[in-house]
């Protein structure tokens, strides 16, 4: 590795290359709220967000979040399903589950204050390379390398990498890089450059070479191979699951939810009854879900109409819900798991982004009145 990384850096120019990065870093850097100060927490939390979701989406959540735990003193005492809620809708609910099992330890440990050290902040739940790296480096100035897709799409295309990014080797080689070009008086404007420079400038198609600052010492750029980098495997196929889920109203016009299993994907959310569908359609599918219903939970389920269809992609699979709404008639036996909710209390519950969808779809195609009757078009 340390041969790679010495050939890739022969005849490079290190200190001109970090002046340009850092000096257009400063005059062009976007005013993001977690950029304010140089809050250790605040640094921390915007990066967990800031994982497999745009920057645009985050910055309102952010502030919310902030607002609602300011420290991690208030963060580590927060309920689960409070927290969850304020979560709702930025997806991978693993992050705010490790980022506060990790601010307890924080809390307990090391009474409070992020670690400067990079082996006791990377060892905390849910801290990798990248984390450890960016706030480490943004907070406190230690130069350690942040390496994500922008910064790795970057690094391709400045040293003309051709091994392929999804692979842990390639990454480790860009670590390695920079920790050699790093500069060691502001790490901060240097790891935020290279990751500004992937979001704005170097972006993955039709990259805007001709305002990148650093375009004179880009090797992809001088051999007109810009849009050829980086190299990267296409992810394996992605597996597609069908199901049905309903809204039901029981006699007092109360909505019937449930909540996820306590492991696995989107673990202690709660959603609408929702069962596997594959190979069915409607009506056969709206007649299955109905007896899986009185199955499981001994009531009566008629299907009144479709909503419609509702489709959510996630990292290794994707589903595919018939949605419909309908009526739930016998005595309902609430558990911790299975309850009936007065319309206006299901915002106090934490849903997954393709439940909300189905709950703006009843209550814009079906529309509601007082007792629960429901008026309006269905949706075909």
């Amino acid at each position: 590795m340390k041969e790679k990384v010495s050939s890739l850096l022969k005849d490079f120019p290190k200190e001109k290359f970090c002046e340009d990065l850092i000096g257009w870093f400063q005059r062009e850097q976007r005013p993001l709220p977690w950029r304010e100060d140089k809050d250790p927490y605040k640094i921390w939390v915007s990066e967990v967000m800031l994982q497999q979701t745009r920057v645009d989406t985050v910055i309102p959540y952010f502030r919310r979040f902030i607002e609602k735990y300011p420290d991690m003193r208030a963060l580590a005492e927060a309920r689960e399903e409070e927290l969850l809620k304020m979560w709702e809708g930025l997806g991978y609910y693993s992050r705010v589950r490790n980022l506060q099992e990790a601010v307890r330890e924080v809390c307990e440990k090391y009474g409070g204050v992020v670690p400067k050290s990079r082996e006791q902040f990377g060892k905390l739940k849910g801290v990798g390379p990248y984390t450890a790296g960016a706030v480490l480096s943004i907070a406190y100035g230690i130069p350690e390398p942040a390496v994500d897709g922008n910064v790795m799409r970057v690094l391709s295309r400045i040293f003309l990498i051709g091994e392929d990014i999804a692979k842990a080797k390639t990454r480790n080689l860009m670590e390695d890089l920079i920790r050699e070009i790093i500069s060691r008086d502001d790490p901060s404007g240097f790891n935020q450059g290279l990751m500004e420079l992937g979001a704005i400038v170097c972006k993955p198609k039709a990259p805007a070479c001709l305002l990148c600052p650093v375009q004179e010492h880009c090797r992809a750029f001088a051999a007109g191979l810009q849009e050829e980098y980086p190299v990267k495997t296409k992810s394996g196929k992605v597996k597609t699951v069908h199901l049905a889920a309903a809204v039901l109203t029981d006699e007092r016009g109360r909505v019937l939810i449930r909540k996820r299993p306590k492991e696995g994907l989107l673990a202690n959310l709660w959603e609408f009854p929702t069962e596997e569908a594959d190979g069915l359609h409607f009506p056969d599918r709206a007649a299955d879900f109905a007896e899986r219903m009185k199955r499981k939970h001994g009531i009566r389920v008629e299907i009144t109409g479709p909503l419609g269809k509702v489709e959510h992609v996630f990292s290794h699979l994707k589903w595919q819900i018939s949605a419909y709404y309908g009526r739930a008639e016998g005595e309902i036996m609430e558990t911790d798991t299975f309850k009936a909710v007065p319309l206006p209390d299901l915002e106090k519950y934490p849903f997954p982004v393709p439940h909300q969808k189905i709950f703006a779809m009843y209550q814009g195609d079906i529309g509601t009145e007082k007792g629960g009757s429901r008026t309006g078009k269905v949706r075909p």
